[in-house]
């Protein structure tokens, strides 16, 4: 029996399969991607930039919607980056006027000194980290301090106010260097836990041509004489502020000779730890001994912009760089102009 090659075959009419509809969600994903940014960055951290990451949305909206759409989604990724930076420019005057407050500007002359300064942060927004200086006219000549405390962020500034107030207040009252820095370190063991620190160098200039230097476990201050740079070494190392009585050591006064045309540079780590893609350390002291002038506002900006050349435009650690300099006997010579006979007898 030969069967039918149709026997047992379904002859019911197939029906055709359609395209799967569009997921009705897919229009407002782009809006829901925004607004998932702008709940970001109303809760999340300070430090963290989320608006790059906006173009996602009119992105997806060219793909989902149409022009009505993507401009929608356009406006609304607009508004919120209007707004984020306008929070950020409100955050950067109240930055500036902290810095202001804690690390005042320092004036181009201080006593018999030329002065320059030149502070960077890490965090470009704060404007302020934990490093530190002043520079003060006293009755007991002029004093200052550069350091860095240990740590970053909000708890590092509040220790760097609290050594520049106590600083200011004992240059003014302490006719002794170490007394000031006693009175530094008696705060600190107050206010500090037992693992953070203030490494610092204060120094003072109490009579003409000598200079007063403490290193509490900071960076060796750099001196310049006859375009030579020197290290300038302690005689007794001593412990950061506020590990005293942890190492029982004090620190010592070391005095220097500091004669017109001398300078002296003062520094954070952030500078000499800072590296370049290759992991090298930026040599300071070389770079100072290429950049010297009689003007230390040229030197320090010199050695801040090779600086960030070095490592690769932005640093990593806060950076602080203090320059002073003794006028040399011919920076304030004054040429009086010729009179007219003698003009007449040339």
């Amino acid at each position: 029996m030969i069967q039918d090659p149709h026997h047992g075959r379904d002859h019911r009419p197939r029906r055709l399969v359609a395209a799967a509809p569009v997921l009705p969600i897919l229009p407002i994903l782009p809006v829901l991607i925004v607004s998932a940014l702008v709940l970001a960055a109303l809760l999340g951290e300070p430090g963290m930039t989320w608006v790059p990451l906006l173009a996602t949305g009119p992105a997806l909206a060219a793909t989902t919607n149409g022009p009505r759409g993507v401009l929608c989604v356009g406006l609304l990724a607009s508004a919120l980056r209007g707004r984020r930076e306008r929070v950020l420019a409100a955050v950067r005057s109240v930055a500036e006027a902290a810095q202001h407050a804690l690390l005042q500007p320092v004036p181009a002359t201080v006593g018999p000194f030329q002065v320059a300064v030149r502070y960077s942060a890490a965090a470009a927004e704060a404007r302020i980290g934990g490093d530190l200086y002043a520079l003060v006219s006293t009755p007991h000549g002029v004093r200052l301090i550069v350091g860095d405390v240990r740590g970053k962020g909000l708890p590092a500034v509040g220790t760097a106010a609290l050594v520049l107030g106590v600083f200011r207040e004992a240059a003014y009252d302490e006719p002794d260097l170490l007394a000031v820095v006693a009175r530094i370190e008696r705060s600190l063991a107050r206010n500090l836990g037992s693992d953070d620190f203030v490494t610092a160098v204060v120094a003072g200039y109490p009579r003409e041509g000598q200079l007063e230097v403490v290193n509490c476990g900071h960076a060796p201050p750099l001196l310049v004489r006859d375009n030579d740079v020197v290290a300038v070494e302690p005689d007794r190392p001593a412990p950061p502020l506020g590990l005293r009585t942890l190492a029982g050591e004090t620190p010592a006064l070391q005095v220097l000779p500091f004669a017109d045309g001398d300078q002296l540079l003062l520094y954070t780590d952030g500078v000499t730890e800072a590296r370049n893609h290759d992991r090298e350390f930026y040599p300071l002291a070389d770079g100072l001994a290429r950049h010297t002038s009689d003007e230390p506002v040229r030197t320090v900006t010199a050695l801040h912009d090779e600086l960030l050349t070095h490592v690769g435009g932005r640093l990593h650690d806060d950076a602080a760089l203090l320059l002073l300099r003794i006028p040399a006997a011919a920076d304030t010579a004054v040429t009086r102009p010729a009179s007219d006979a003698e003009r007449i007898g040339s």
